[in-house]
Protein backbone atom coordinates (compact mmCIF):
# COMPACT_ATOMS: atom_id res chain seq x y z
CA UNK A 1 0.00 0.00 0.00
CA UNK A 2 1.44 3.31 -1.28
CA UNK A 3 0.89 6.04 1.05
CA UNK A 4 -0.28 9.57 -0.52
CA UNK A 5 2.75 12.62 -0.06
CA UNK A 6 0.28 14.54 1.99
CA UNK A 7 0.00 11.20 4.19
CA UNK A 8 3.67 11.56 4.82
CA UNK A 9 4.05 14.60 5.64
CA UNK A 10 1.11 13.93 8.64
CA UNK A 11 2.86 11.34 9.81
CA UNK A 12 6.51 12.92 9.99
CA UNK A 13 4.53 15.92 12.10
CA UNK A 14 2.89 13.41 13.88
CA UNK A 15 6.26 11.86 14.74
CA UNK A 16 8.60 15.10 15.45
CA UNK A 17 5.15 16.29 17.83
CA UNK A 18 5.16 13.42 20.31
CA UNK A 19 9.34 13.59 19.92
CA UNK A 20 9.30 17.80 21.06
CA UNK A 21 6.31 16.30 23.97
CA UNK A 22 8.53 13.23 25.14
CA UNK A 23 11.89 15.64 25.05
CA UNK A 24 9.74 18.73 26.95
CA UNK A 25 8.60 15.45 29.58
CA UNK A 26 11.92 14.51 29.99
CA UNK A 27 13.75 18.10 30.89
CA UNK A 28 10.62 19.63 33.19
CA UNK A 29 10.26 15.85 35.31
CA UNK A 30 14.26 14.03 34.89
CA UNK A 31 16.67 14.87 37.97
CA UNK A 32 18.83 16.70 36.58
CA UNK A 33 21.68 14.52 38.16
CA UNK A 34 20.46 11.53 36.22
CA UNK A 35 20.12 13.62 32.88
CA UNK A 36 24.19 14.43 32.96
CA UNK A 37 24.43 10.45 33.00
CA UNK A 38 22.18 9.89 30.51
CA UNK A 39 23.75 12.37 28.27
CA UNK A 40 27.16 10.93 29.12
CA UNK A 41 26.49 7.43 27.55
CA UNK A 42 24.33 8.99 24.35
CA UNK A 43 27.82 10.62 23.49
CA UNK A 44 29.31 7.39 24.20
CA UNK A 45 27.00 5.98 22.12
CA UNK A 46 27.20 8.36 19.36
CA UNK A 47 31.09 8.54 19.76
CA UNK A 48 31.22 4.22 18.81
CA UNK A 49 28.67 5.26 15.67
CA UNK A 50 30.02 8.62 14.31
CA UNK A 51 33.38 8.55 13.31
CA UNK A 52 34.30 12.09 12.73
CA UNK A 53 35.88 14.54 15.69
CA UNK A 54 35.22 18.11 16.35
CA UNK A 55 37.61 20.75 17.82
CA UNK A 56 36.35 24.06 18.50
CA UNK A 57 38.62 27.42 18.75
CA UNK A 58 36.25 30.02 20.32
CA UNK A 59 37.41 33.64 19.91
CA UNK A 60 37.18 35.08 22.85
CA UNK A 61 39.56 33.18 25.73
CA UNK A 62 41.37 33.42 29.17
CA UNK A 63 40.02 35.32 32.01
CA UNK A 64 39.71 38.33 30.91
CA UNK A 65 38.18 37.20 27.32
CA UNK A 66 40.89 38.14 24.77
CA UNK A 67 40.78 37.63 21.71
CA UNK A 68 42.32 34.23 20.63
CA UNK A 69 45.42 34.85 18.18
CA UNK A 70 44.65 31.36 17.27
CA UNK A 71 41.08 32.09 16.25
CA UNK A 72 42.39 35.12 14.16
CA UNK A 73 45.26 33.18 12.43
CA UNK A 74 42.59 30.97 11.57
CA UNK A 75 40.59 32.95 10.07
CA UNK A 76 42.59 34.64 7.91
CA UNK A 77 43.90 31.46 6.78
CA UNK A 78 40.84 31.00 6.05
CA UNK A 79 39.61 33.59 4.48
CA UNK A 80 43.15 33.53 1.87
CA UNK A 81 42.53 29.79 1.10
CA UNK A 82 39.36 28.32 1.51
CA UNK A 83 36.71 30.98 1.71
CA UNK A 84 36.19 31.69 -2.41
CA UNK A 85 34.22 28.17 -2.39
CA UNK A 86 31.44 29.62 0.65
CA UNK A 87 28.24 30.42 -0.49
CA UNK A 88 27.89 33.26 2.07
CA UNK A 89 30.40 35.44 2.75
CA UNK A 90 30.75 38.54 5.81
CA UNK A 91 32.74 41.40 5.03
CA UNK A 92 35.14 43.08 7.27
CA UNK A 93 36.84 46.39 6.66
CA UNK A 94 40.21 46.63 8.70
CA UNK A 95 41.84 49.95 8.99
CA UNK A 96 45.67 48.56 9.96
CA UNK A 97 45.83 46.18 6.50
CA UNK A 98 47.31 46.49 3.02
CA UNK A 99 44.15 44.60 1.90
CA UNK A 100 41.07 46.64 4.07
CA UNK A 101 38.36 44.49 2.84
CA UNK A 102 38.67 41.08 4.23
CA UNK A 103 36.00 38.24 2.96
CA UNK A 104 34.75 35.05 5.34
CA UNK A 105 32.57 32.87 5.67
CA UNK A 106 29.60 34.01 7.52
CA UNK A 107 28.01 32.12 10.42
CA UNK A 108 26.52 28.85 10.34
CA UNK A 109 28.04 28.39 6.68
CA UNK A 110 30.86 25.03 6.42
CA UNK A 111 33.82 24.93 3.75
CA UNK A 112 36.38 22.12 3.10
CA UNK A 113 39.92 22.79 3.01
CA UNK A 114 42.40 19.31 1.87
CA UNK A 115 45.56 18.90 3.57
CA UNK A 116 48.40 16.07 2.38
CA UNK A 117 45.39 13.94 0.63
CA UNK A 118 43.26 14.41 4.28
CA UNK A 119 39.85 16.44 3.74
CA UNK A 120 38.62 18.34 6.83
CA UNK A 121 35.58 20.58 7.08
CA UNK A 122 35.19 24.10 8.88
CA UNK A 123 32.47 25.79 10.08
CA UNK A 124 31.80 29.44 11.88
CA UNK A 125 29.30 29.60 14.38
CA UNK A 126 27.95 31.52 16.78
CA UNK A 127 25.24 31.32 20.18
CA UNK A 128 23.80 33.32 22.27
CA UNK A 129 24.44 33.11 26.12
CA UNK A 130 21.41 31.87 28.06
CA UNK A 131 21.93 34.52 31.01
CA UNK A 132 22.66 38.05 31.06
CA UNK A 133 25.59 39.03 33.30
CA UNK A 134 27.19 42.59 33.99
CA UNK A 135 31.07 42.21 34.44
CA UNK A 136 34.00 45.15 33.91
CA UNK A 137 35.33 43.72 30.93
CA UNK A 138 31.83 43.74 28.65
CA UNK A 139 32.25 41.83 25.72
CA UNK A 140 29.47 41.02 22.89
CA UNK A 141 26.51 39.41 23.72
CA UNK A 142 27.82 36.76 20.59
CA UNK A 143 29.82 33.88 21.50
CA UNK A 144 31.56 33.29 17.86
CA UNK A 145 33.56 29.61 17.39
CA UNK A 146 35.29 27.81 14.98
CA UNK A 147 34.81 24.33 14.49
CA UNK A 148 37.45 21.87 12.89
CA UNK A 149 35.72 18.62 11.71
CA UNK A 150 37.66 15.26 10.80
CA UNK A 151 37.50 11.66 10.15
CA UNK A 152 39.17 10.15 13.42
CA UNK A 153 41.84 8.12 11.63
CA UNK A 154 43.58 11.24 10.93
CA UNK A 155 43.94 12.46 14.54
CA UNK A 156 47.01 12.44 14.30
CA UNK A 157 48.06 14.11 11.05
CA UNK A 158 45.98 17.00 12.03
CA UNK A 159 46.89 17.87 15.89
CA UNK A 160 50.26 17.14 15.11
CA UNK A 161 51.03 18.98 11.70
CA UNK A 162 47.51 20.08 10.10
CA UNK A 163 46.73 22.62 13.44
CA UNK A 164 50.03 23.96 12.82
CA UNK A 165 49.93 24.40 9.46
CA UNK A 166 46.86 26.79 9.29
CA UNK A 167 48.30 28.92 12.09
CA UNK A 168 51.83 29.25 10.73
CA UNK A 169 50.57 29.98 7.65
CA UNK A 170 47.88 32.30 9.06
CA UNK A 171 50.16 34.18 10.90
CA UNK A 172 51.99 35.02 8.12
CA UNK A 173 49.56 36.14 5.66
CA UNK A 174 48.42 38.84 8.73
CA UNK A 175 52.26 39.78 8.53
CA UNK A 176 52.31 40.13 4.64
CA UNK A 177 49.03 42.35 4.69
CA UNK A 178 49.51 44.40 7.83
CA UNK A 179 50.29 47.93 7.74
CA UNK A 180 53.30 48.82 9.63
CA UNK A 181 53.35 50.98 12.99
CA UNK A 182 55.77 53.64 14.16
CA UNK A 183 55.90 53.60 18.09
CA UNK A 184 56.85 56.33 20.50
CA UNK A 185 57.30 55.93 24.23
CA UNK A 186 54.77 57.91 26.55
CA UNK A 187 56.46 59.70 29.62
CA UNK A 188 55.34 57.90 32.40
CA UNK A 189 52.91 59.69 33.53
CA UNK A 190 50.56 58.78 31.05
CA UNK A 191 51.05 54.67 31.43
CA UNK A 192 47.95 54.29 33.96
CA UNK A 193 44.56 54.99 34.06
CA UNK A 194 41.27 54.25 31.43
CA UNK A 195 43.00 53.21 27.90
CA UNK A 196 46.45 54.51 29.07
CA UNK A 197 49.61 53.02 27.41
CA UNK A 198 53.59 53.11 27.44
CA UNK A 199 53.46 53.08 23.63
CA UNK A 200 51.53 55.47 21.28
CA UNK A 201 51.83 55.09 17.28
CA UNK A 202 50.89 56.40 13.98
CA UNK A 203 50.96 54.19 10.51
CA UNK A 204 54.64 54.06 9.39
CA UNK A 205 54.43 55.35 5.78
CA UNK A 206 57.98 56.41 5.10
CA UNK A 207 58.93 55.32 1.02
CA UNK A 208 62.56 54.68 1.89
CA UNK A 209 63.53 51.21 0.35
CA UNK A 210 67.09 49.53 -0.27
CA UNK A 211 66.66 49.98 -4.38
CA UNK A 212 65.65 54.48 -3.74
CA UNK A 213 69.40 54.38 -0.81
CA UNK A 214 71.87 56.36 -1.83
CA UNK A 215 74.66 53.90 -1.44
CA UNK A 216 77.77 52.00 -2.18
CA UNK A 217 75.69 49.09 -3.63
CA UNK A 218 77.87 46.30 -2.46
CA UNK A 219 77.52 47.57 0.96
CA UNK A 220 73.85 47.60 0.28
CA UNK A 221 73.83 43.83 -0.61
CA UNK A 222 76.19 42.94 2.66
CA UNK A 223 73.37 44.67 4.82
CA UNK A 224 70.18 42.91 3.06
CA UNK A 225 72.20 39.51 3.14
CA UNK A 226 72.89 40.36 7.03
CA UNK A 227 68.92 40.90 7.72
CA UNK A 228 68.09 37.87 5.41
CA UNK A 229 70.37 35.60 7.86
CA UNK A 230 68.66 37.26 11.09
CA UNK A 231 65.44 36.76 9.72
CA UNK A 232 65.75 33.23 8.90
CA UNK A 233 68.25 32.44 11.64
CA UNK A 234 65.39 31.38 14.55
CA UNK A 235 67.00 28.06 14.83
CA UNK A 236 70.09 28.99 14.79
CA UNK A 237 69.80 31.68 17.44
CA UNK A 238 68.62 28.78 19.77
CA UNK A 239 71.50 26.51 18.55
CA UNK A 240 74.29 28.77 20.23
CA UNK A 241 71.83 29.71 22.92
CA UNK A 242 71.11 33.34 22.01
CA UNK A 243 68.50 35.62 22.15
CA UNK A 244 66.74 35.96 18.97
CA UNK A 245 68.11 39.79 18.25
CA UNK A 246 70.57 41.51 16.62
CA UNK A 247 72.20 45.65 16.76
CA UNK A 248 72.92 47.45 14.63
CA UNK A 249 75.46 50.59 15.21
CA UNK A 250 75.01 53.70 12.25
CA UNK A 251 77.67 56.13 12.20
CA UNK A 252 78.47 58.99 10.37
CA UNK A 253 78.20 62.85 9.31
CA UNK A 254 74.71 64.56 9.26
CA UNK A 255 72.86 64.12 6.19
CA UNK A 256 74.37 60.42 4.97
CA UNK A 257 71.07 59.03 5.52
CA UNK A 258 71.08 56.96 8.72
CA UNK A 259 67.16 57.51 9.34
CA UNK A 260 66.45 56.33 5.24
CA UNK A 261 68.47 53.22 6.48
CA UNK A 262 66.45 52.54 8.97
CA UNK A 263 63.22 52.70 6.99
CA UNK A 264 64.55 50.98 4.14
CA UNK A 265 65.24 48.16 7.15
CA UNK A 266 61.91 48.63 8.37
CA UNK A 267 60.47 48.06 5.00
CA UNK A 268 62.26 45.09 4.14
CA UNK A 269 61.93 43.11 6.82
CA UNK A 270 58.18 44.61 7.40
CA UNK A 271 59.50 45.14 11.05
CA UNK A 272 57.30 47.56 13.29
CA UNK A 273 59.49 50.52 14.35
CA UNK A 274 59.63 51.57 18.36
CA UNK A 275 61.41 55.14 18.18
CA UNK A 276 62.81 55.17 21.93
CA UNK A 277 63.27 58.48 23.42
CA UNK A 278 65.47 58.10 26.42
CA UNK A 279 65.37 61.54 28.20
CA UNK A 280 61.57 60.48 28.61
CA UNK A 281 62.38 57.21 30.77
CA UNK A 282 62.89 58.29 34.51
CA UNK A 283 64.41 55.23 35.55
CA UNK A 284 65.89 51.82 34.45
CA UNK A 285 62.98 49.78 35.97
CA UNK A 286 60.76 51.73 33.54
CA UNK A 287 63.22 51.17 30.42
CA UNK A 288 62.65 46.95 30.95
CA UNK A 289 59.21 48.10 31.10
CA UNK A 290 59.36 49.65 28.00
CA UNK A 291 60.75 46.69 26.29
CA UNK A 292 58.90 44.10 27.49
CA UNK A 293 55.70 45.78 25.86
CA UNK A 294 57.66 45.77 22.44
CA UNK A 295 56.00 42.97 19.87
CA UNK A 296 58.70 40.17 18.46
CA UNK A 297 58.91 41.20 14.76
CA UNK A 298 59.81 45.21 15.47
CA UNK A 299 63.18 47.44 14.91
CA UNK A 300 63.83 49.57 18.11
CA UNK A 301 65.66 52.93 17.69
CA UNK A 302 67.37 55.48 19.65
CA UNK A 303 68.77 57.95 17.39
CA UNK A 304 71.61 60.16 18.07
CA UNK A 305 72.69 58.03 21.28
CA UNK A 306 75.42 60.15 22.01
CA UNK A 307 73.10 62.98 22.64
CA UNK A 308 70.12 61.15 24.54
CA UNK A 309 71.69 61.29 27.89
CA UNK A 310 74.98 61.93 29.22
CA UNK A 311 76.02 58.14 29.46
CA UNK A 312 80.05 58.40 28.40
CA UNK A 313 80.38 60.67 31.18
CA UNK A 314 78.91 58.71 33.71
CA UNK A 315 82.28 56.43 34.42
CA UNK A 316 84.27 59.77 34.52
CA UNK A 317 82.23 61.25 37.16
CA UNK A 318 81.96 58.25 39.23
CA UNK A 319 85.73 58.12 39.40
CA UNK A 320 86.08 61.83 40.20
CA UNK A 321 83.92 61.57 43.02
CA UNK A 322 85.74 59.12 44.31
CA UNK A 323 88.64 60.90 43.92
CA UNK A 324 86.64 63.75 45.92
CA UNK A 325 86.00 61.60 48.95
CA UNK A 326 89.66 60.05 49.38
CA UNK A 327 90.63 63.55 49.39
CA UNK A 328 88.07 64.11 52.03
CA UNK A 329 85.70 66.73 50.85
CA UNK A 330 82.64 67.25 53.09
CA UNK A 331 79.60 65.33 51.78
CA UNK A 332 76.86 66.95 50.50
CA UNK A 333 73.67 67.62 52.79
CA UNK A 334 71.13 64.63 52.35
CA UNK A 335 68.31 66.76 51.83
CA UNK A 336 69.52 69.05 48.47
CA UNK A 337 71.33 65.75 47.58
CA UNK A 338 67.88 64.52 47.28
CA UNK A 339 66.40 67.87 45.50
CA UNK A 340 69.00 67.14 43.21
CA UNK A 341 68.42 63.38 41.96
CA UNK A 342 65.01 64.73 42.09
CA UNK A 343 65.62 67.44 39.30
CA UNK A 344 68.17 65.30 37.51
CA UNK A 345 65.12 64.49 35.01
CA UNK A 346 65.99 60.85 33.97
CA UNK A 347 68.25 58.69 36.02
CA UNK A 348 68.82 56.12 33.17
CA UNK A 349 72.17 54.65 33.40
CA UNK A 350 74.43 53.31 31.26
CA UNK A 351 74.54 49.71 33.27
CA UNK A 352 70.16 50.12 32.70
CA UNK A 353 71.02 50.49 29.05
CA UNK A 354 73.57 47.51 28.20
CA UNK A 355 70.77 45.53 30.06
CA UNK A 356 68.32 46.41 27.88
CA UNK A 357 70.11 45.40 24.81
CA UNK A 358 71.54 42.23 25.77
CA UNK A 359 70.53 41.57 29.81
CA UNK A 360 68.11 39.17 30.35
CA UNK A 361 65.08 41.04 30.21
CA UNK A 362 66.03 41.33 26.32
CA UNK A 363 65.29 37.45 25.82
CA UNK A 364 61.47 38.41 26.62
CA UNK A 365 60.18 37.87 22.96
CA UNK A 366 62.70 37.06 19.41
CA UNK A 367 63.48 38.41 16.26
CA UNK A 368 64.13 42.01 17.21
CA UNK A 369 66.94 44.48 15.75
CA UNK A 370 68.28 47.41 17.94
CA UNK A 371 69.70 50.31 16.31
CA UNK A 372 71.81 53.00 17.57
CA UNK A 373 72.68 56.25 15.35
CA UNK A 374 75.54 58.87 15.70
CA UNK A 375 77.35 61.51 14.24
CA UNK A 376 80.02 60.86 16.36
CA UNK A 377 80.88 57.41 17.19
CA UNK A 378 84.40 57.85 19.09
CA UNK A 379 82.07 59.65 21.93
CA UNK A 380 80.43 56.26 22.80
CA UNK A 381 81.22 54.34 25.57
CA UNK A 382 83.10 50.88 24.05
CA UNK A 383 81.04 48.74 26.53
CA UNK A 384 77.82 50.29 24.50
CA UNK A 385 78.73 49.29 20.74
CA UNK A 386 81.20 46.74 21.16
CA UNK A 387 80.43 42.95 19.18
CA UNK A 388 77.22 41.62 20.53
CA UNK A 389 75.80 44.37 21.14
CA UNK A 390 75.93 46.20 18.41
CA UNK A 391 76.85 43.10 16.33
CA UNK A 392 77.34 45.27 12.76
CA UNK A 393 79.06 48.61 12.48
CA UNK A 394 78.04 50.62 9.35
CA UNK A 395 79.50 53.83 8.37
CA UNK A 396 77.18 55.91 6.50
CA UNK A 397 79.57 57.69 4.40
CA UNK A 398 79.70 60.56 2.31
CA UNK A 399 78.24 60.41 -1.27
CA UNK A 400 80.80 58.58 -3.52
CA UNK A 401 80.03 58.24 -7.67
CA UNK A 402 77.56 54.87 -7.16
CA UNK A 403 75.46 56.15 -4.41
CA UNK A 404 74.97 59.27 -7.03
CA UNK A 405 74.22 56.88 -9.63
CA UNK A 406 71.09 55.96 -7.50
CA UNK A 407 70.00 59.38 -6.67
CA UNK A 408 69.79 60.84 -10.26
CA UNK A 409 67.85 57.60 -11.20
CA UNK A 410 65.50 58.87 -8.80
CA UNK A 411 65.19 62.47 -9.27
CA UNK A 412 65.67 62.86 -12.73
CA UNK A 413 65.49 59.25 -13.98
CA UNK A 414 68.75 59.70 -16.45
CA UNK A 415 71.37 56.92 -16.20
CA UNK A 416 74.00 58.60 -18.14
CA UNK A 417 75.42 62.17 -18.94
CA UNK A 418 78.09 64.17 -20.40
CA UNK A 419 78.50 65.58 -16.67
CA UNK A 420 78.90 62.29 -15.37
CA UNK A 421 83.00 62.21 -15.31
CA UNK A 422 82.69 65.74 -14.29
CA UNK A 423 80.76 64.80 -11.57
CA UNK A 424 82.59 61.46 -10.58
CA UNK A 425 85.56 63.66 -10.47
CA UNK A 426 84.30 66.37 -7.98
CA UNK A 427 82.65 63.88 -5.38
CA UNK A 428 86.29 62.50 -5.28
CA UNK A 429 87.78 65.26 -4.41
CA UNK A 430 85.20 66.21 -2.48
CA UNK A 431 82.96 65.35 0.75
CA UNK A 432 79.21 65.91 0.11
CA UNK A 433 76.54 64.19 2.02
CA UNK A 434 73.92 62.31 -0.28
CA UNK A 435 71.38 64.93 1.50
CA UNK A 436 72.90 67.99 -0.27
CA UNK A 437 73.31 65.72 -3.32
CA UNK A 438 70.10 65.05 -3.36
CA UNK A 439 68.63 68.68 -3.24
CA UNK A 440 70.68 69.85 -5.85
CA UNK A 441 69.35 67.23 -8.29
CA UNK A 442 65.71 68.25 -7.16
CA UNK A 443 63.71 70.37 -9.88
CA UNK A 444 62.77 73.74 -8.27
CA UNK A 445 60.66 74.50 -10.71
CA UNK A 446 58.60 73.50 -13.76
CA UNK A 447 61.35 74.45 -15.69
CA UNK A 448 63.95 72.94 -14.51
CA UNK A 449 65.18 70.09 -16.13
CA UNK A 450 67.92 67.84 -15.68
CA UNK A 451 70.59 69.22 -17.52
CA UNK A 452 69.90 72.31 -15.38
CA UNK A 453 69.92 70.65 -12.03
CA UNK A 454 72.83 68.39 -12.85
CA UNK A 455 75.11 72.07 -13.84
CA UNK A 456 73.76 73.10 -10.37
CA UNK A 457 75.36 70.17 -8.14
CA UNK A 458 78.46 70.29 -10.09
CA UNK A 459 78.56 74.15 -9.63
CA UNK A 460 77.65 73.20 -5.68
CA UNK A 461 80.60 70.38 -5.93
CA UNK A 462 83.35 73.17 -7.70
CA UNK A 463 82.30 75.88 -4.28
CA UNK A 464 82.37 72.88 -1.96
CA UNK A 465 85.56 71.97 -3.64
CA UNK A 466 87.17 75.68 -3.59
CA UNK A 467 85.54 76.15 0.15
CA UNK A 468 87.45 72.82 1.20
CA UNK A 469 90.81 74.17 -0.41
CA UNK A 470 90.64 77.48 1.40
CA UNK A 471 90.09 75.78 4.88
CA UNK A 472 92.85 73.38 4.82
CA UNK A 473 94.98 76.46 2.90
CA UNK A 474 93.98 78.18 5.91
CA UNK A 475 94.66 75.26 8.47
CA UNK A 476 97.90 75.10 6.84
CA UNK A 477 98.86 78.84 7.37
CA UNK A 478 97.18 78.19 10.84
CA UNK A 479 99.57 74.64 11.41
CA UNK A 480 102.60 76.57 10.19
CA UNK A 481 101.95 79.93 12.11
CA UNK A 482 101.65 77.79 15.73
CA UNK A 483 104.73 75.85 14.45
CA UNK A 484 106.48 79.06 14.19
CA UNK A 485 105.18 80.17 17.70
CA UNK A 486 106.08 77.41 19.21
CA UNK A 487 109.52 77.14 18.11
CA UNK A 488 110.23 80.55 18.63
CA UNK A 489 108.35 79.89 22.46
CA UNK A 490 111.11 76.93 22.48
CA UNK A 491 114.07 79.54 21.27
CA UNK A 492 112.93 82.20 23.70
CA UNK A 493 112.94 79.54 26.79
CA UNK A 494 116.48 78.18 25.62
CA UNK A 495 117.68 81.36 25.99
CA UNK A 496 116.29 82.53 28.75
CA UNK A 497 117.44 79.21 30.33
CA UNK A 498 120.95 80.33 29.32
CA UNK A 499 120.73 83.54 30.83
CA UNK A 500 119.38 82.38 34.25
CA UNK A 501 122.90 79.83 33.89
CA UNK A 502 124.86 82.73 33.19
CA UNK A 503 123.43 85.18 35.82
CA UNK A 504 123.76 82.11 38.27
CA UNK A 505 127.51 81.53 37.39
CA UNK A 506 127.81 85.21 37.82
CA UNK A 507 126.80 84.92 41.36
CA UNK A 508 128.64 81.99 42.22
CA UNK A 509 131.66 83.39 41.03
CA UNK A 510 131.26 86.58 42.98
CA UNK A 511 130.94 84.63 46.01
CA UNK A 512 133.86 82.63 45.77
CA UNK A 513 135.81 86.11 45.47
CA UNK A 514 134.32 87.81 48.82
CA UNK A 515 135.61 84.29 50.46
CA UNK A 516 139.13 84.79 48.71
CA UNK A 517 139.10 88.30 50.41
CA UNK A 518 137.96 87.04 53.52
CA UNK A 519 140.68 84.58 53.73
CA UNK A 520 143.63 86.63 53.22
CA UNK A 521 142.65 89.50 56.30
CA UNK A 522 141.88 92.12 53.74
CA UNK A 523 138.89 94.04 53.70
CA UNK A 524 138.42 96.34 50.66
Amino acid sequence: MVLGFGEVWSQIGSLMATIMFVYAMYEQFFPYHLRSYVKKYIQKFTGHMYPYIQITFPELSGERLKRSEAYGSIRTYLSANSSQRAKRLKAEVLKDSQTPLVLSMDDNEEITDEFQGVKVWWSANATLPKTQSISWYPTSDEKRFLTLTFHRRHRDLITASYIQHVLKEGKKIEVQNRTLKLYTNNPSNDWYGYKRTKWSHVNFEHPSRFDTLAMDPKKKEAIVNDLDKFKNGKDYYAKVGKAWKRGYLLYGPPGTGKSSMIAAMANYMNYDVYDLELTAVKENTELRKLLIETSSRSIIVIEDIDCSLDLTGQRKKKKEKENDDEDGDKPKNPVKKAEEEENKGSKVTLSGLLNFIDGIWSACGGERIIIFTTNYVEKLDPALIRRGRMDKHIEMSYCCFEAFKVLVKNYLDVESHTLFPTIEKLLGDTNMSPADVAENLMPKSIVEDAESCLKSLVESLEEAKKKAEEEAEKKAKEDEEAARLKEENEKKAKEDDEAARLKEEVKTNIGKSEEGVKENGTIH
